[in-house]
């Protein structure tokens, strides 16, 4: 025989009951079937409520209660179709109804509702559900829960009489009728017969009473979710249903938050290896969860899931008196237990100098005061601390009986942890090993079930997370760029990149749930709210997101300066713009270190050379042993296309211009012409090559006068033209001597100048194409002959996929 569980949601409705009814049919034509039924959705608690305005004298319990007694009439109107039988049921109901208001009178005139009241009141919800649905099913036989599980009162809870109770049923069920429906939640006390209950979530433990006793094949607990999942679907919108758990993982996910299941339901079963199936009512094709003592090991995962509990305290007992002190745990534990406190973790020092506990937020204060009396003595004589409570904490926990003797979960997990910039306040673990627990800020506890879900691969995809700052020319080519590989790198690499936030000069647009790429900078413009780099920064830490990659694609000193405090908050930055780096050498290594102490990353490939791989290659280089000791390049995209389009036909002024139009040079040209540009990328490879080099250090030989760059932009446009005779000359000079004109960036052992450069045929760089930028680097390894890095250096498309291969690169997918 098989026992079912029908919870509220199932019953809630005229819909949900005809689903039950069809679950049923097609069940009992495989075995006999025992069905356990709670309270219409939401009833028990309306029956709480509507006691608790009779006990204070409030009238408004009579709109309650015709509340209740209208929705259980509706019900019986809409699944009994014929007159007859619905009208029997009805007066069936009614009396029962008729009852609960006269109770509901009396507790209303003498302004008292005591817990054997309560209890009465609070058991016609069940017994008015399962009433209706034997009805319902055709050939049911109704069974009375109070004359089968009977109670014993301890620490003013019921608790089952096991013996007294099997036997019971056992009598009861003799023979085994095809189709039974007990009311579940209720039962009597053994020494009274008083109405009692078995508490939150007693339904569930009726049906594993009964299917303990009567030796069931299985226990289906069908309710409104199609199982356990890995993580809370409201928070993490990947978690899935988990296929298969131990009973062991099983009640641990309870224990922590999970509430699929009442927790106390997993013990009679485990012990008659009996196992449980959740089913949805409202999705039967699906297979729900199988919980078993059988292990699964075919997961990807180490861990099958995470449950979180959001309403948690922290009570530290700490003192020197207490080291070496035998019964201070007990004494903890004990008085905790007699004013009815649960404690839900325990985490320990091993110096035994103090004693930390998880509690409820209800049972903060009295936790605090019953301790402080206990230990009063202690406390005046200085051996204790006054004991304290930490609001606003969360508890997590990641379970999973693979844990179990596989080194490296633990320290994955606080590594998840801190590279999100979450702090552990208290941890614990049983020598078990099927569950690690740890409390923390309640702030951080949608941020940490993200982390933890992504990082043990619950999750379909590893996501990242991204703001992208500057949606113009680059900014709007790697937008492009990620919207058409989006779909190849989920597929292909288990990778999700969703842009979760864009900004432009003046307005920021923001989604936590992603924003759609095809059209996201025009609902930038349209509906954005006003912003500036602070505003900015503080709604991304606002959002408080996992896995946050900072993008910025502006050449704004402002944005540059919000850099250190994202990555304080383990916000990694990818950054085309060359500010921080060449900035102050000790912002650059300030920035470079917080990345480091934070396990996150700082990334500038496109600083030079666009998208070519000349910082990473540097770097590979270093941390291999090697050491840079000369470079010599070509960086400027924009001045090696002036240079190279150079003709009779074109003046040095209109290849300027040829250049901006092209996207080469910066709106403002002079930026390239005063070499600048090209002072701050030597500066950034001179670091990177290990050399402590500031901008003033750079020696410039320039090679336009300086009053060209003063006054306005449209000055220098006007004034420029006055150079092109002298250009020329030069231009047919050094192609009379079959040279070309280069801006050369030179670096040896720390020493740094730009300067012009005329190179003859033989010269690695007389043959840079348009905007093309080359670089050679002389090492310990490559001296006699440098390696050399060569191809585009200017561009949207390449400086777009240079950011894009940074961005790829947190992701640890090449």
């Amino acid at each position: 025989m098989k026992v079912l569980k029908f919870g509220g949601t199932s019953v809630g409705s005229v819909l949900s009951i005809l689903n039950v009814k069809k679950i049923v049919e097609a069940a009992v034509q495989e075995e006999p079937l025992v069905i356990i039924v709670s309270a219409l959705g939401g009833v028990t608690d309306k029956l709480l409520a509507t006691s608790a305005l009779a006990s204070g004298g409030d009238a408004a319990y009579e709109s309650e209660l015709s509340d209740i007694i209208t929705r259980h009439l509706e019900i019986i109107d809409g699944v009994i179709t014929q007159a007859g039988p619905r009208a029997e049921l009805r007066n069936e109901v009614t009396g029962m109804l008729d009852e609960l208001s006269n109770i509901l009178k009396g507790v209303f005139l003498i302004n008292d509702l005591s817990a054997k009241t309560s209890d009465t009141i609070v058991s016609y919800g069940e017994r008015i559900s399962s009433l209706i649905l034997s009805r319902v099913i055709e050939g049911a036989r109704l069974f009375d829960s109070r004359r089968l599980i009977k109670t014993i009162k301890q620490f003013n809870k019921h608790i089952v009489d096991f013996e007294l109770t099997n036997q019971l049923i056992k009598q009861a069920f003799t023979p085994l009728p095809r189709v039974s429906v007990i009311p579940g939640f209720i039962s009597s006390s053994r020494e009274n017969g008083e109405v009692t209950n078995l508490g939150r979530g007693g339904s569930d433990y009726t049906a594993a009473i009964l299917a303990t006793a009567l030796d069931a094949s299985v226990l289906e607990i069908w309710t409104d979710v199609d199982g356990f999942m890995t993580a809370d679907p409201r928070v993490i919108s990947s978690a899935y249903v988990i296929d298969r758990l131990t009973f062991t993982e099983a009640m641990e996910l309870c224990n922590f938050g999970a509430k699929v299941i009442y927790p106390p339901t997993i013990y009679p079963v485990y012990h008659k290896n009996i196992p449980i199936r959740i089913r949805n009512t409202f999705n039967p094709c699906a297979p729900g969860t199988y919980i078993s003592k059988e292990r699964n090991d075919t997961g990807k995962s180490m861990i099958k899931g995470i449950s979180s509990i959001n309403d948690t305290c922290l009570i530290t007992v700490q003192g020197l008196g207490m080291v070496g002190v035998i019964g201070i745990n007990y004494r903890i534990f004990k008085t905790l237990a007699k004013n009815g406190i649960s404690v839900f973790m325990v985490s320990q020092a091993s110096s035994e100098n103090n004693t930390t506990f998880a509690v409820c937020n209800a049972d903060a204060d009295l936790s605090v005061t019953v301790l402080n009396e206990e230990f009063a003595l202690e406390r005046s004589q200085g051996e204790i601390s006054d004991i304290v409570a930490e609001k606003e904490l969360a508890t997590v926990a990641i379970v999973g009986e693979n844990m179990k003797r596989t080194p490296g979960i633990a320290g994955k997990l606080f590594g998840t942890l801190g590279r999100a910039g979450i702090s552990v306040i208290a941890c614990a673990q049983g020598a078990s090993e099927t569950n690690i627990s740890f409390v923390i800020n309640l702030r951080y506890l949608r941020k940490a079930l993200n982390s933890i879900h992504d990082s043990f691969f619950l999750s379909e995809y590893k996501v990242l997370n991204l703001f992208i700052a500057g949606v113009g020319t680059v900014g709007g080519k790697l937008l492009e760029q990620i919207r058409i590989q989006q779909s190849m790198l989920m597929e292909q690499n288990a990778l999700k990149l969703s842009v979760v936030g864009v900004a432009n000069s003046k307005k920021l647009l923001l989604c936590r749930e992603g924003l759609n790429l095809d059209g996201c900078i025009a609902e930038l413009r349209e509906n954005g709210e006003a912003g500036s780099p602070r505003h900015l920064c503080e709604e991304i830490l606002k959002m408080n997101i996992f896995n946050s990659v900072f993008v910025d694609c502006t050449a704004s000193p402002e944005i540059a300066g919000i850099y250190e405090e994202l990555l304080k908050n383990n916000i990694s930055v990818v950054a085309a713009n060359k500010v921080a780096a060449s900035s102050l050498y000790s912002n650059y290594v300030r920035l470079k270190e917080t990345a480091r102490q934070r396990d996150i990353k700082y990334l500038f490939e496109t600083n030079v050379g666009a998208g070519l791989p000349i910082i990473n290659t540097m770097n590979d280089l270093i941390n291999s042993g090697d050491h840079i000791l000369r470079l010599e390049a070509v960086l400027s995209g924009s001045l090696n296309f002036i240079f190279n389009t150079l003709s009779a036909d074109i003046p040095f002024s209109r290849a300027i211009m040829m250049a901006r139009e092209a996207r080469y040079a910066e709106p403002d040209p002079r930026i390239d012409l005063s070499g600048k540009d090209v002072i701050r990328k030597l500066v950034i490879l001179a670091r990177e090559a290990g050399y402590k080099v500031e901008q003033e250090d750079v020696k410039l030989n320039i090679f336009i006068p300086e009053k060209y760059f003063e006054g306005a932009l449209e000055d220098f446009w006007n004034n420029i033209r006055e150079l092109d005779a002298d250009f020329e000359a030069m231009r047919k000079r050094v192609e009379a001597e079959k040279k070309r004109i280069r801006l050369v960036a030179k670096m040896e052992k720390g020493d740094c100048q730009v300067g012009l450069q005329e190179v003859d045929r033989f010269h690695p760089f007389y043959e840079l194409e348009g905007s093309n930028n080359i670089i050679m680097i002389s090492t310990e390894r490559y001296n006699d002959y440098p390696m050399i890095i060569k191809g585009y250096g200017a561009g949207d498309d390449v400086t777009a996929a240079g950011v894009f291969a940074d961005i790829i690169s947190i992701a640890n997918i090449r």
